[in-house]
């Protein structure tokens, strides 16, 4: 009996040995400061918003907008190493972790405190300071923009600022594609809180000045060139001849007017600046001084500049300004 009880007693110690063990490597592993601030970066990893979210400490400023707090925004988060954590004051931790972010090394410190205990065993942590970031954005000539490919439309007029929270670490490429605007990308490395200066300059595409140029050179020949009076209606050139006219006008283009874009004065508007082109026109005239016919036959200069806005169904409208 007491062999036994001996065994059972060595057994039982030894559970309790492995046990405690088992405890103290988990509460230097997984329920460790680092191994709690791992668990938030793997969240961040797997683009897990919400479940980054829901770490104790992580709290997103009341001013900030939420719109990219979001799967689809998170940037890409990888190569995640452990640098250090280091004791500081009443049993808070400093935890430092190497990552890659979008493609490039960086180093990221997170400051953590204990928060009570899991199972009555394992210590919790909560963050000492939010991993929570500001990204203060300014979209110009727009309220639309996208976050690493993610549409936001900003609650800001266009070139007014608006914060966003974010989640850091991250990666964030701020830009701007739409059928008629684009946006060179305007890139940000996240690595800690704090706020974050961005400004997406959206600008016309390619294909707003070709469909403009497309539309007035049309309407130069639909419209303009084949009225046969001195002064065609609605259009920039024309010719006043103070002598007879004895023969049809025949215009043609001598210069179309070459399209460029920009921003307009009024938010939503865009301009093409005054541009110089010209139209060419043949017409016989008689000097009313001795009779004689000559032909005019000649190009005339003009200039124009128009005002561009964008249709509810995603046409332009195009508005002549005369200078």
């Amino acid at each position: 009996m007491r062999r036994a009880l001996t065994t059972w007693s060595i057994v039982f110690g030894l559970v309790v040995l492995a046990f405690v063990g088992a405890v103290v490597a988990l509460n230097s592993s997984l329920y460790s400061a680092h191994g709690f601030v791992e668990g938030y970066l793997q969240s961040l990893a797997r683009h897990d918003a919400d479940g980054a979210l829901a770490y104790p400490g992580v709290v997103v400023p009341d001013a900030a907008a939420t719109d990219l707090l979001t799967r689809d925004a998170l940037g890409d988060l990888a190569d995640i190493r452990l640098v250090s954590d280091e004791a500081g004051d009443a049993g808070s931790r400093r935890v430092t972790f190497d990552v890659t972010i979008g493609g490039h090394d960086g180093r990221t410190e997170f400051l953590v405190e204990p928060n009570g205990t899991t199972l009555g065993l394992f210590t919790a942590w909560r963050f000492t300071r939010s991993p929570v970031s500001t990204v203060e954005l300014t979209v110009l000539h727009d309220q639309r923009f996208r976050a690493n490919g993610f549409d936001v439309e900003t609650a800001a007029e266009p070139n007014g600022t608006t914060e966003y929270a974010v989640l850091s670490p991250g990666s964030y490429v701020f830009d701007h594609e739409s059928d008629w605007l684009t946006a060179k990308a305007a890139p940000a490395a996240i690595t800690g809180p704090g706020i974050t200066p961005v400004t997406v300059d959206v600008q016309a595409s390619s294909d707003f000045v070709e469909q403009v140029q497309s539309e007035l050179d049309a309407y130069f020949d639909d419209t303009c060139v084949p009225q046969e009076v001195l002064l065609p209606t609605g259009c920039p050139f024309g010719q006043s001849i103070s002598d007879r006219v004895v023969s049809t006008p025949v215009w043609t283009m001598a210069e179309y007017p070459v399209v460029t874009i920009i921003p307009g004065e009024e938010p939503g508007t865009w301009l093409m600046p005054v541009t110089e082109a010209a139209a060419h026109l043949v017409v016989d005239v008689q000097s009313l001084f001795d009779g004689t016919v000559t032909t005019f036959d000649a190009d005339v200069p003009f200039s124009i500049s128009y005002v561009i806005t964008f249709q509810a169904d995603g046409s332009l409208y195009i508005v002549a300004q005369y200078p």
